[in-house]
């Protein structure tokens, strides 16, 4: 079977979507794509569909895959039928009845991606090729995303992503086969420069500590991008390895290097150890330049903050999604989850659970799990329900589009997990930016037969 080329719609509908225009009612395929089991890769043979969780088990973020494997399988409940339903109440687009995924039962095998590149290959290629998964989705490190979607392209797979915040994954690296609801960098930047302009003034030297892999590469691009445009210096940028447990050597020079602000491009267990060793440092007391020195977070989760304790408080980042969001799909995924596990879910978690839910429901409607029809439903669809507002899936680069979170560590939480509070809804056509800019070719989609 020849590659197939999914469908090219225009950039218009961004636009429609940040400025709140009424969504389109979800489109439904004709009986082409309705096509059994034939032409495309690990096609259901019986009354079950496979999907393939890959998550940090082990590693840096494995508090991050934790909570992404409980929202996936709370996911896989609702799917089947069990359980409230969850934001499959609330989520616009109602082809997804309980009934499974195209009246199949929906199962499920899981990998340790160890938060590192190869072994989420193997794990991903194991769940295809022994496993039979039809989609696979996950992962907490963007280079373990750009890896896995460059595997399911090459096997003709669709691939979900996790948490991933890099520009690369939608970007220079982006795949026909892949999608990504979380935002990304470029998006943290343009929603937190204003912010921090107004807390802190535009006349500030900034000294970043970075993860050494594409996510923290693009990270740092895009604050340093975003402040220097409205007056900060960039004094330092000093990577460090995603292994690294103790920052002592990399904070003691900070307050020596002219810097006011530190920035840590850092996610999970890294910025809880590197915060850590900034407070101990007492760069939190001190002041630099005549100004009071600052810590800035640029993603932010309630993990991390649980991790960090009570050096989170005032300290600014973004977040793709918060639980104390109040609109009726984040609600009610809260509360799903809440009654599941006894506490609130996770940015991680939501993100993934809403990938799991998006792919059914664009099976449901191109009628197939051939990978073709799927991308071909995602691509240009617009929803909401589930949280941040109306969003887009971009048919150019296959990047989500919804408001973005700016929040801050709480300085007075009632509760272990009111650790972050929101303090800017950034709306998405502020951070909405032109598909072509990180390059990058998206290619055609590949069913695998």
């Amino acid at each position: 079977m020849s590659k197939s080329n999914f469908t090219r719609r225009g950039l218009l509908k961004t636009s429609a979507v940040a400025g709140g225009a009424a969504l389109a009612a979800p489109r439904f395929f004709s009986p082409s794509w309705a096509d059994g089991h034939a032409g495309y890769l690990n096609a259901p043979q019986g009354d079950t569909v496979t999907l393939g969780f890959n998550v940090p088990q082990s590693g840096p973020y494995a508090d991050e895959g934790a909570d992404e494997l409980r929202a996936y399988e709370l996911a896989v409940e609702h799917l089947n039928g069990g359980g409230d339903g969850g934001m499959m109440n609330t989520f616009s687009s109602k082809a997804l009845t309980g009934n499974g995924i195209l009246g199949k039962k929906v199962e499920y095998v899981t990998g340790d991606t160890q938060t590192k590149p190869d072994a989420a290959r193997a794990s991903a290629k194991s769940m295809i090729e022994k496993d039979g998964a039809i989609m696979i989705t996950g992962g907490s490190s963007s280079g373990v995303a750009v890896a896995v979607q460059a595997l399911c392209q090459e096997a003709g797979i669709i691939f979900m992503a996790g948490l991933t915040h890099s520009n690369d994954t939608t970007g220079k690296d982006k795949k026909a086969n892949g999608f990504r609801h979380f935002f990304n960098s470029y998006m943290s930047g343009a929603a937190l420069a204003p912010i921090l302009g107004n807390a802190y003034g535009t006349n500030r030297k900034a000294y970043h500590l970075t993860a050494d892999y594409n996510w923290g590469y693009t990270t740092e691009e895009a604050v340093r991008t975003s402040t220097e445009a409205m007056g900060w210096e960039t004094v330092a940028a000093v990577k460090t390895p995603l292994a690294q447990t103790d920052f002592k050597d990399y904070v003691a020079p900070v307050l020596q290097s002219g810097a006011d602000v530190l920035v840590l491009n850092h996610y999970g267990g890294n910025m809880v150890n590197s915060l850590t060793s900034a407070v101990q440092f007492g760069l939190r007391e001190a002041q630099a330049n005549g100004q009071d020195f600052q810590i800035v977070v640029p993603l932010y989760s309630r993990l991390m903050a649980k991790g960090a304790g009570e050096n989170v408080k005032g300290i600014f980042g973004s977040t793709n999604w918060h639980w104390s969001l109040t609109d009726e799909g984040s609600k009610a995924f809260v509360k799903s989850f809440g009654e599941k596990y006894g506490f609130p879910p996770s940015q991680a978690a939501h993100t993934c659970y809403v990938q799991t839910l998006l792919y059914a429901d664009a099976a449901e409607r191109a009628g197939t799990f051939n990978p073709c029809g799927i991308g071909e439903a995602l691509e240009g669809f617009e929803f909401d329900g589930m949280g941040n507002g109306p969003t887009l899936y971009r048919a150019e680069d296959h990047q989500c589009f919804k408001d973005v979170l700016v929040v801050k560590g709480k300085e007075n939480p009632s509760s272990e997990f009111d650790l972050l509070e929101i303090v800017e809804v950034t709306p998405a056509a502020q951070v909405t930016y032109d598909a072509s800019i990180f390059g990058g070719e998206l290619g055609t989609c590949n069913p695998g037969a």
